[in-house]
């Protein structure tokens, strides 16, 4: 079976190719972008030596879904998904931020909080919280790229607006969106069962100054989710949540020694774990979406891509 790893595609009006730890972002005449969502699977920010079948193409069409049911609270740059593993849209000037919001002491702020922090990025977290607590108010925990472009580093509201990364008019904008945009991915996931317990949101600047939502959303590389039911039984009893998302991959790493430290070595990733992470993946998008996964053809993937790519292009 094939998956995508690397690709090396020349599109009509190419300029730039960007290569991410897992997706791929063509710059076509300083207007358009193609971002392709390989199967390549990272964390720790680490990319791990093992592709994982249609990763890419799930994470690609979760996002798409999602973009489309928040496009009522802002605009997005999502034009086209001519393949399965393919986005196109406008190309915008993204803000230097990323905008973490939190209604749960999970994942990364629970590490933090087990450490003895009780601030995270300027924000105050109560005494007495237990993993997997829920925050009385969702918390937004920014973080910016480091000067390498390779790490996410925290940082405050009031260091943003400092060191003058977002003007604080825009700022206060990339808040009230962040929130709408929770709100309505929280409800979204209820629907489906579920508790959308911390996400990210990406946001940029088109040429006419207009702020849109770009990347993916609400995806389970981006998102941490929990099944609702149980979530309280299992919180009172001190147990573990069942959880959506790719913590998963993050907590086996860790029980492996791993957490993408130097001198750390990534664990031998087997046919079976890739295939386990496949299946998972599947679970996680059937259960979000609510839809039955079609697998894509895994035969001439690049080809299809290529072909599907330049076909959509002729109408932009």
């Amino acid at each position: 079976m094939d998956t995508i790893n690397n690709t090396n595609f020349n599109f009509p009006n190419q300029k730039s190719v960007y290569r991410g730890k897992v997706r791929e972002v063509y710059n076509i005449n300083d207007e358009l972008l193609v971002m392709i969502a390989t199967d390549r699977l990272s964390a720790f920010d680490v990319v791990l030596p093992k592709q994982i079948p249609y990763k890419g193409q799930i994470l690609n069409q979760i996002a798409a879904k999602m973009l489309h049911q928040t496009k009522d609270i802002v605009p997005n740059w999502l034009l086209a998904t001519p393949d399965p593993n393919v986005s196109i849209g406008l190309l915008c000037e993204p803000f230097k931020v990323e905008m973490v919001i939190r209604g749960y002491l999970s994942g990364y702020a629970a590490r933090e909080y087990k450490a003895g922090k009780r601030s995270l990025c300027g924000v105050t977290m109560p005494n007495g919280m237990v993993e997997n607590d829920k925050f009385s108010i969702p918390i937004i925990t920014p973080t910016t790229k480091a000067g390498n472009g390779s790490h996410d580093e925290d940082i405050s509201r009031e260091e943003i607006l400092e060191q003058g990364i977002v003007s604080e008019k825009e700022y206060k904008k990339l808040e009230e969106y962040t929130s709408a945009l929770f709100k309505r991915g929280t409800e979204l996931a209820k629907k489906r069962g579920l508790i959308l317990v911390d996400t990210k949101y990406e946001f940029g600047k088109t040429i006419d100054g207009e702020i849109i939502l770009i990347d993916e959303i609400h995806t389970p590389d981006s998102s941490r989710y929990f099944y609702a039911e149980g979530y309280q039984e299992r919180q009172d009893n001190g147990e573990p949540q069942k959880q959506l998302s790719k913590e998963f991959v993050r907590e086996w790493l860790m029980e492996k020694g791993f957490q993408g430290k130097e001198g750390q070595e990534i664990p031998e990733m087997t046919k079976e774990k890739v295939a386990e992470i496949s299946e998972r993946y599947i679970e996680l998008y059937e259960k979000i979406t609510g839809l039955k996964f079609e697998k894509g053809e895994t035969n001439n993937m690049l080809q299809r891509i290529d072909k599907n790519v330049k076909a959509c292009l002729l109408k932009y």
